[in-house]
């Protein structure tokens, strides 16, 4: 991609890296009009599904047939393009909502980081009641309309504000695909993702092929795997031969079971170092 992702070298981390040091002739996406990231997404990506964890529904992605999957970086007039890949951890999402429509149906949904808007359309075609995909790059919000289009489907309510940090609305339902990738943007979703659920109970799906950032934070520990899909062939190659991806539920409860648990071994009198080893390597495994 740009020159930079080949078969072989599966450097998709390398080609965004590529991207933030190279600021020649690109426009702000918030000041480009939106006719105008319409045309050139339409002009340079391909329409793509077959080869993903969900064929159901169709999408705008760059593809070794596309001009910027080779091009200089430099040469691409907007923002880092991560809503021009389906990341495995949105792939597994996706997938989860479609074969389990029951858990977005009727409800009023958050598809946090929604990229290329993969997960909000999979929301709709299960019958959410209310979606709003929410990214920071103005011109995924275009590209999320132009899938939701697509597959005939009404686009939903597209945020580009960062709402990380913003006092929580009410969702029923807030999605997460790739979106451990950083330490500290992982730590802030945590504190963000506690406070959505103390105040409205909202319930908190993530997908994520098991990147090492992801594994080693401490909200792993408190995770309960829902499901786990073998990727195809083509997304192995281009994300570093991840084979796997998985979603998980959040529940932060976990630890206060496990402690509210610790306490009541002590209570009936069971070995304290016995229960103490049982959290311990609950909080590290």
């Amino acid at each position: 991609m740009l020159g930079l992702l080949t078969p072989q070298t599966r450097t998709i981390k390398v080609f965004i890296k590529a991207f933030k040091h190279t600021n020649i002739h690109r426009c702000s996406s918030v000041s480009c009009q939106s006719e105008y990231i319409r045309r050139i997404i339409l002009e340079n990506t391909e329409i793509v599904g077959d080869q993903s964890l969900t064929p159901e529904f169709k999408l705008r992605l760059f593809t070794p047939n596309c001009r910027f999957w080779s091009e200089k970086p430099e040469l691409w007039p907007f923002d880092d393009p991560y809503w021009a890949i389906y990341w495995p951890g949105g792939q597994a999402l996706s997938r989860y909502l479609l074969d389990n429509p029951a858990v977005c149906r009727g409800k009023t949904v958050l598809d946090l980081g929604s990229g290329c808007g993969a997960s909000a359309i999979a929301a709709k075609l299960c019958g959410a009641a209310h979606v709003v995909a929410n990214d920071i790059d103005t011109v995924a919000a275009v590209a999320t309309h132009i899938n939701c289009e697509l597959n005939g489907l009404e686009p939903p309510v597209c945020l580009t504000n960062n709402v990380i940090g913003s006092p929580p609305k009410g969702f029923d339902l807030i999605l997460l695909g790739d979106m451990f990738y950083d330490e500290a943007l992982a730590t802030s979703l945590h504190s963000w993702l506690d406070h959505c659920i103390n105040s409205h109970g909202t319930k908190v799906l993530i997908g994520d092929p098991g990147r090492a950032q992801f594994e080693e934070h401490c909200i792993r520990r408190l995770l309960h795997q829902l499901a786990q899909f073998e990727l195809p062939e083509s997304v192995r190659e281009e994300n570093y031969g991840l084979t796997c991806s998985s979603v998980w539920c959040y529940h932060p409860e976990l630890l206060r079971i496990l402690c509210a648990f610790l306490f009541e071994c002590v209570l009936v009198g069971s070995c304290l170092m016995t229960c103490t080893l049982i959290i311990f390597r609950y909080l590290i495994l």
